[in-house]
């Protein structure tokens, strides 16, 4: 068996699937009633049977005693909350239970256990994390994730994950700085609990892992050549490819990649002046290609209309002149200063 066959394996085993449950209203309704029942039996008949030390006002008081000190907090314990855009994760024993994923007011069994990663630990399971954590390397194992909170349930919310910013060697070897920006939701409870550690830091690290395998494959630029993808001329086919590429990677974690955007794009501050040196040399020499067509096709024109209207006739050495001249003068930086011939031309 191999390594896909193993992830193929898992994914199966933790498919998302509805827990048992049954309406949270009756069963609260049901749990007040009886609650009062009991608590008028009591009152009304057993508490006068006690003071005769009668064995049904004995029994009464035991009913008592026991619906309170058990049954009471059970139906209260199962009782769970699902507002739009969370889930519960149920566990019950070691095992998957199921989930509740429609918002509502539902009874679960009430030895259930709803599991969540980004749960902040409670102060004495902090304590103990840090005094038994090993430090990772390259890992800032105290920062706190961005969905942290202190509830049991999984947001299924569209959410927004901006990594930093990082050093890539595009195509050509030339460092540049780049960032994404990835919208998602977890579409599946189940993987995101079970297949990964901490789905969001799984998200976070195969973003930057694709954002690095697809960066590599293009130029930044490439001047003049429109039909090469190139990092700032096919932004969105290339945020396309980022985006199927951490698709791939974080379906076993139950997420949907909806969008993955570029948000920054530059070269390194080691480059960046050289590169702005050389984009503003090829900005010149494209300037000067179009001026020198323009000004070509500008002497041509005249000289094609002054045969035409036989204004003057030219030998070739004067259309050589006059070339020369006009040229001179269309493609210079500075006005010309004409000189007054008024003498013959020859």
């Amino acid at each position: 068996m191999n390594k896909n066959d193993i992830a193929v394996d898992t994914r199966q085993q933790n498919e998302e699937r509805i827990a048992p449950h049954a309406p949270g209203m009756l069963i609260l309704i049901l749990n007040i009633v009886i609650t009062a029942a009991i608590t008028v039996l009591f009152f009304v008949w057993g508490v006068p049977l006690l003071y005769v030390n009668d064995a049904i006002g004995i029994a009464i008081l035991t009913i008592f005693i026991v619906w309170y000190a058990f049954p009471f907090w059970i139906l209260i314990v199962g009782l769970k909350i699902v507002k739009p855009n969370e889930a519960y994760v149920f566990t019950l024993f070691g095992k998957y239970h199921g989930s509740l994923t429609k918002e509502g007011f539902y009874f679960v069994n009430p030895f259930v256990s709803a599991n969540n990663p980004l749960k902040a630990p409670f102060m004495w399971e902090a304590a103990w994390t840090n005094s038994v954590k090993v430090n990772t390397v390259g890992k800032d194992s105290d920062k706190p994730s961005s969905s942290s909170t202190k509830s049991s349930k999984i947001s299924t919310k569209v959410m927004t994950l901006n990594n930093n910013r990082q050093k890539i060697n595009d195509l050509l070897g030339n460092p540049i700085e780049i960032g994404i920006v990835v919208i998602w939701r977890v579409v599946n409870t189940a993987r995101a609990v079970f297949n990964v550690d901490h789905f969001e830091e799984y998200l976070s690290m195969q973003s930057d892992t694709a954002l690095r395998n697809i960066v590599r494959l293009y130029p930044y630029d490439v001047p003049g050549e429109e039909d090469e993808a190139s990092l700032r001329g096919s932004s969105q086919e290339i945020a396309e490819r980022i985006k199927d590429e951490i698709q791939s990677k974080v379906d076993i974690a139950g997420i949907e990649v909806i969008e993955a955007r570029i948000n920054h794009l530059a070269y390194a501050p080691e480059i960046a002046a050289a590169m702005l040196q050389r984009q503003q040399a090829s900005a010149i020499v494209d300037a000067r290609t179009l001026i020198v067509k323009g000004a070509v096709g500008m002497v041509h024109q005249a000289l094609e209309e002054l045969d035409a209207e036989k204004v003057v006739t030219l030998d070739e050495e004067r259309k050589a002149a006059m070339v020369s001249n006009l040229l001179v003068v269309l493609c210079s930086n500075n006005d010309a200063q004409p000189i007054v011939n008024s003498g013959s031309l020859y």
